[in-house]
């Protein structure tokens, strides 16, 4: 099924190769089908590797911890070497590695084989992140740069709804085969997913210099962003303020689970909320955050409703089921005003405040920030709300508004043009 971007606000065309309408329709194709190859087997892996591959919950924790870690690296590898090589060749390879390895789970039979190919996946898929980004930031600009990521994060929540939804055809069956030809499908996703790619200009590629051009032409380098305190500054507090993403795949469950009267049914009503929201609002509620101090402004007010969602899921321990589905439900309502709006001024933040002749090593600092982030997170929840309850609470509720008005104050800092 193709996709397009929504009729209104039509985005211009460039000169020298496709519109910025038909960049828009090759990488919302391709984030697409590769999401729903994500969203099968993240809905299938921690059951694939106990019932079909037998491993112990032990043996899925390293693999997953290893894995993660591996790609924090691969996230700066990945950003730094679009700056170098053609941005578009590779993460077209990087695709192409994805849906091999995803193939090859259907053969996993042991710990060490099963350890291997996800660090080959997580690896490749957190390296292709970044060199996304890198691309989004060359092909686009301004309010069309800004309005492109929030249609793609729309394409991709909605290919992992629908294959998580998939998913539940092999739980139904629960059989080996029906596991196995499902991760299948999952990897050829992702290798069409990767064909799409070939499609994007040239102008998504870095200018690359030899060694003497670079000693001629300093000043088309550009700036290293580990020489950059503004913009270390905003990785680090934007990946602080990223585990409101944890805290709704692990946190919300566990509070539920451990800490209220409300039924677990209420985690994926929750899911199902935050989803629908995200499609229908991102997309509006991002306009204008190409502006560096609209920017700075979304991310403080979704400081302000992160606050507001871990009081209101505070408040559902020791209320009738009723109330606490009632309290757990609105708290979901300002958790996703605050993930639209934080998502919508990060990423303005993120390209404006970059350095154009570096976009890839900026944007993979950014990714390596935010992949650390994710590495953290069940760590921090476990140590807040679901050791601590209340307190936890607010301890989270401040870490929200101490790292969103962090990252307004670097925003109203930064000159109006930087």
């Amino acid at each position: 099924m193709p996709i397009t971007a929504p009729a209104t606000d039509s985005i211009e065309v460039q000169p020298d190769g496709p519109s910025s309408q038909q960049m828009l329709r090759i990488l919302a194709t391709q984030i697409f089908l590769n999401s729903l190859g994500r969203g099968v087997f993240v809905a299938l892996t921690v059951l694939y590797f106990t019932l079909i591959v037998g491993l112990s919950v032990t043996e899925i924790a390293v693999i997953l911890t290893i894995s993660s870690a591996l790609g924090v690296v691969t996230s700066w590898l990945g950003g730094s070497l679009a700056d170098k090589v053609s941005a578009k060749r590779l993460l077209l390879t990087l695709l192409a590695v994805e849906g091999l390895a995803l193939l090859s789970y259907a053969f996993a039979s042991s710990f060490i084989v099963a350890l291997v190919i996800a660090c080959v996946v997580n690896g490749a898929s957190s390296s292709s992140k970044a060199v996304r980004a890198t691309i989004v930031g060359r092909a686009f600009e301004g309010e069309v740069r800004i309005r492109t990521r929030a249609i793609l994060l729309t394409v991709g929540n909605v290919g992992i709804a629908l294959g998580g939804a998939a998913a539940s055809i092999p739980l139904l069956m629960n059989t080996p085969d029906a596991y196995r030809m499902t991760i299948g499908i999952a990897g050829f996703a992702t290798l069409i997913s990767a064909a799409r790619i070939a499609a994007l200009p040239p102008r998504v590629d870095a200018i690359v210099l030899s060694k003497v051009d670079r000693a001629a032409s300093a000043h088309l380098v550009g700036r290293s962003p580990w020489r950059d305190p503004r913009y270390l500054g905003l990785a680090v507090l934007s990946a602080l303020f990223g585990i409101q993403f944890g805290l709704a795949e692990i946190g919300i469950p566990l509070w539920v689970l451990h800490h209220t009267e409300a039924p677990v049914v209420v985690v994926s009503i929750a899911l199902i909320v935050n989803t629908v929201l995200v499609v229908a609002l991102q997309i509006p509620l991002s306009r204008g955050s190409h502006d560096i101090r609209r920017a700075g402004k979304a991310v403080s007010l979704a400081g302000i409703f992160m606050a507001i969602a871990c009081t209101v899921y505070a408040a559902s321990a020791g209320m009738s089921p009723v109330l606490a589905i009632a309290l757990i439900l609105a708290g979901t309502i300002a958790h996703t005003f605050g993930e639209i709006l934080s998502s919508a001024g990060i990423w303005g933040l993120s390209y404006e405040l970059a350095d154009p002749r570096r976009a890839g090593a900026y944007q993979g600092l950014f990714a390596m920030a935010f992949s650390i982030g994710t590495m953290v997170t069940p760590s921090v929840i476990a140590a807040t709300v679901v050791d601590n309850g209340t307190a936890g609470w607010v301890v989270l509720g401040t870490i929200f508004l101490a790292s969103s008005a962090g990252i307004r104050a670097i925003a109203h800092r930064a000159p109006s043009g930087a």
